[in-house]
């Protein structure tokens, strides 16, 4: 099953895809976000012309793992996102994913006005790419 990541975030929301066996994770892109009425339409959209199973969001947690405002947020959108996608909706720790993302590109070689623009979805590539690496071990233990 095809699994889709957002990485949910005020201006832009970057998008990733994995393949069937969730093998191979890959960025998709960004959508500016007006709303989240007009980015949860987006994201649904983009998960049916991907034929997804299931979205990712990644979720803004405090190290102890409590929920701050923008987790708070990002929860409520998620939410929003299941009802308007009618797909399962998992919500996902995304601690340092725009970080990671940076350093993915800076070492992809992607000269630094390139960079913002990818980071968004690089960051859902992240993100992603966790989330499958933590189903894998539940099912492995």
């Amino acid at each position: 099953m095809r699994v889709l990541a957002v990485d949910f975030g005020e201006k832009r929301v970057g998008l990733a895809v994995s393949d069937e066996t969730g093998s191979l994770v890959v960025p998709v892109g960004a959508l500016f976000r007006k709303n989240d009425a007009q980015v949860a339409s987006a994201i649904a959209e983009a998960a049916r012309d991907r034929e997804v199973g299931r979205i990712v969001v990644g979720h803004p947690v405090r190290p102890d793992g409590s929920e701050g405002p923008s987790g708070t947020r990002t929860r409520l959108f998620a939410r929003r996102l299941g009802e308007v996608s009618g797909l399962p909706v998992d919500l996902h720790g995304e601690g340092l994913t725009t970080v990671a993302a940076e350093e993915n590109l800076r070492e992809a070689g992607v000269p630094a006005r390139r960079r913002e623009g990818a980071r968004d979805a690089e960051a859902a590539a992240v993100i992603l790419r966790d989330y499958l690496a933590s189903r894998t071990e539940i099912r492995d233990r």
